[in-house]
């Protein structure tokens, strides 16, 4: 989608001026966002995100609609180095590339509406945002190492720094394990959530694209996962099955992944911008402090 400069500075603008208002600290090299996000297998849990997220009958029929990812595996892949981009100027970018990434995703919001749905609807947001919370941590854990319950809060609060970016009233997303464990039983045990059949199409198009075989290992992985971790109810909309043997693959797959890390340079395992940033930052940071600090205001 081609967005215009015109649009594109509006939301500079905005997003810059959100930022200064707002109470929310970026998460910087030393915080726990940056341990979990520099881990680039974490995205193998981008798929369960999305597919609860489809399971809201707007974001499904908001990304039938407007969504660019169907069709081929080149497309797949486009889209999710789009989105890989994003997140990564996001959480490791300096500010103008922070502001400039929100900006982005605010102007393509922009043109995603319809009669039920609008990109730029919190409530949709939220929902969104939630998934990612929940899948992201579980993701980490299951692959790389475990989390204390601190770092968990840690990491939620740390994320309400899309409340401006995005803008979200402030307060409006979850800032700990219990207020996200609370959204997410709502939103399970109500009436909002109802897979379709369009989302049941999506989400056969996320797990296996067109010649999805041509990666196996990434795909099964993300199959396995995705499915095995699934609220069972949504799982069971889906029409999905996993059996014990399914949940004996995944187990090995896990334990096979957390080996490998062990053993992988983490030239290899992190995001090559998390740490240009780490080590420009450092570079910038006072004689005297090791690291730079966890938070820092845009």
């Amino acid at each position: 989608m081609r967005l215009s400069t015109e649009s594109l500075e509006r939301h500079r603008a905005a997003v810059r001026a959100r930022l200064a208002a707002a109470p929310q600290l970026r998460p910087g090299p030393g915080s726990i966002t940056w341990t979990i996000n520099r881990e680039a297998v974490v995205v193998a849990g981008w798929g369960r995100a999305i597919l609860m997220q489809l399971a809201h009958p707007a974001i499904g029929a908001a990304v039938h609609h407007h969504s660019s990812f169907r069709g081929s595996l080149r497309a797949s892949f486009r889209r999710l180095f789009s989105t890989v981009g994003a997140m990564q100027s996001i959480s490791f970018g300096d500010v103008e590339q922070m502001i400039a990434a929100a900006a982005g995703i605010n102007a393509i919001h922009d043109h995603v509406r319809g009669d039920t749905y609008s990109a730029h609807d919190p409530e949709l947001q939220r929902w969104v945002h939630a998934t990612l919370l929940e899948s992201i941590p579980l993701t980490y854990e299951l692959l790389v190492g475990e989390l204390t319950h601190h770092e968990r809060d840690r990491y939620f609060s740390e994320a309400a720094i899309m409340e401006p970016l995005l803008g979200m009233p402030a307060g409006w997303l979850p800032r700990d394990s219990a207020q996200l464990t609370a959204y997410m039983k709502e939103m399970l045990s109500g009436e909002r959530l109802l897979v379709s059949d369009t989302s049941r199409a999506l989400a056969r198009a996320v797990l296996y694209p067109p010649r999805w075989y041509v990666a196996w290992p990434a795909f099964r992985l993300v199959q396995l996962l995705t499915i095995g971790s699934l609220a069972p109810s949504i799982r069971a909309a889906y029409g999905f099955d996993w059996t014990s043997r399914d949940a004996r693959a995944l187990a090995r797959w896990t334990t096979a992944l957390r080996a490998l890390r062990r053993v992988t340079p983490a030239f290899v395992r992190e995001w090559p911008c998390s740490r240009r940033q780490r080590t420009r930052e450092q570079a910038l940071a006072p004689a005297t402090t090791a690291v730079c600090p966890a938070t820092e205001r845009p």
